[in-house]
């Protein structure tokens, strides 16, 4: 079992956050095998103004960068009152911990602080957990793509389009 030792946004540091952007692709490539985000890739989207990163780190009693183990993060953007996911994934060995949960309710803070009105996902129709994650978060499907993930050799899977809104 996992604990959570803090959610907190990326570090300012530039070895901490080289650290943990390194770690956030590792998960990337574990969980999104076919599509994941390379380090690279993180890099150049958080040099937009409008991005922004939770990160998880494991609870342990040790000082220093090496030691903070990231196992979960959420990549977003807010442009004026509308956010959405980009990337939200949890370590393999942490996964149905509640850390995704716990990981949301920081993000809702964060966005409902600065007047977000509405927080928007894509996820593939097949990804049963993350979409009855979704829904207990509040979560509603308002649009579906029709075949939209496709893989060589295998049939297409449609991408649903879910949105939370705030204040209802």
């Amino acid at each position: 079992m996992f604990n959570i030792g803090s959610i907190e946004e990326l570090p300012i540091n530039a070895i901490e956050l080289e650290y943990a952007l390194q770690e956030i692709a590792a998960i990337e490539s574990m969980v999104q095998p076919h599509d994941a985000w390379t380090y690279q890739t993180l890099v150049e989207l958080l040099k937009q103004d409008s991005i922004s990163m939770l990160v998880v780190y494991e609870e342990n009693n040790k000082k220093g960068v090496a030691d903070n183990n990231v196992i979960g993060y959420c990549l977003y953007q807010v442009v004026f009152e509308q956010a959405e996911i980009l990337r939200i994934g949890t370590h393999p060995d942490c996964q149905r911990q509640g850390i995704a949960s716990q990981l949301f309710v920081r993000l809702n803070q964060e966005l409902t602080s600065n007047q977000v009105e509405s927080l928007m996902l894509e996820v593939r129709a097949d990804n049963i957990p993350a979409i009855a994650l979704y829904e207990q978060q509040g979560f509603a499907v308002i649009h579906q793509r029709k075949g939209y993930y496709q893989s060589p050799h295998q049939p297409a899977v449609d991408a649903l389009i879910m949105q939370r809104v705030y204040g209802q």
